[in-house]
C-alpha cells in the first residue's frame, strides 16, 4: 500500500487553519448562552437565523416550492393590505421579538396600522398575523413550538401552509390559545378574521 506523503508546508497550513478556526469560535458565546446582543451583531445573511433558549436556530435553505408559495401569498396579501391602508406586510428573513430572548423569523407577517409602534428598523414586535410554510425540517417546530410561542406573544392569527398536503389552515387566538378558523384545500378559498374580507384561492397559492 502506498503511503500518503504530507509536506511540511501543507501540515503547517493545516495547523494554522485549525488554530484560526478555534480563535474565531471563541469569539462567539457557548451553546445555550446566546443573548439578543450577540444575535444582533451577527454578520448580515439571507439565511433565516432565529434565537431560542439561548441557542441559534438555522433551518435549511428554503426550496423552490417553498419560495414560490411565499411569493404568491405575500403578493396577494400585500396588495390587499396596501389598497386599504391596513398596515404593513413583510416577508422573511426579518427578526421578530416575541419576548426578550425569543426571536423568530416568520415567512410572512402582517402588522396592523394601529400597532405600527411595534415596527423597529432592526426588529419587529409581535405581529398581528404570521404565516409559516411547512417543510420537512421545520414541520414539527412550526406546528408545535411556534404555535405555542405565537399564541403566548399575542399573535392574533396564525396561518400554516402545507405544500405536501395542499392545504392552508388559519388559526385565531382566543383566550390565549389558537382555535381553527378553517382548513382549506385546492378548489377552495381561505379567509381571515384579522384581515376582514381577505380571501385567497389555495390553488393559486400552491401553483405548480
Amino acid at each position: 500500500m502506498k503511503e500518503a506523503v504530507v509536506s511540511g508546508d501543507v501540515m503547517y497550513d493545516a495547523v494554522q487553519s485549525l488554530e484560526l478556526t478555534v480563535e474565531v469560535a471563541q469569539l462567539w458565546p457557548p451553546r445555550g448562552q446566546w443573548t439578543e446582543a450577540d444575535y444582533f451583531v451577527l454578520p448580515d445573511t439571507n439565511r433565516f437565523v432565529e434565537l431560542s433558549g439561548g441557542e441559534l436556530v438555522m433551518p435549511p435553505h428554503p426550496t423552490h416550492t417553498h419560495q414560490q408559495i411565499v411569493g404568491k401569498l405575500y403578493r396577494t396579501m400585500y396588495d390587499f393590505v396596501a389598497e386599504r391602508d391596513l398596515g404593513t406586510v413583510q416577508f422573511g428573513p426579518l427578526p421578530v421579538r416575541l419576548w426578550p430572548g425569543k426571536i423568530r423569523e416568520p415567512d410572512i407577517l402582517f402588522v396592523a396600522r394601529e400597532h405600527s409602534d411595534r415596527i423597529d428598523e432592526q426588529v419587529y414586535g409581535a405581529p398581528d398575523l404570521v404565516v409559516e410554510v411547512l417543510s420537512p425540517s421545520t414541520r414539527r417546530t412550526d406546528r408545535l413550538d411556534k404555535t405555542v410561542e405565537y399564541a403566548r406573544a399575542g399573535v392574533r392569527e396564525y396561518w400554516i401552509v402545507d405544500p405536501p398536503g395542499q392545504t392552508l389552515e388559519v388559526f385565531t387566538l382566543r383566550e390565549g390559545a389558537y382555535e381553527l378558523l378553517g382548513k382549506w384545500g385546492r378548489g377552495e378559498e381561505a379567509s381571515s378574521k384579522v384581515l376582514a374580507e381577505f380571501q385567497v384561492a389555495v390553488e393559486e397559492v400552491m401553483g405548480e
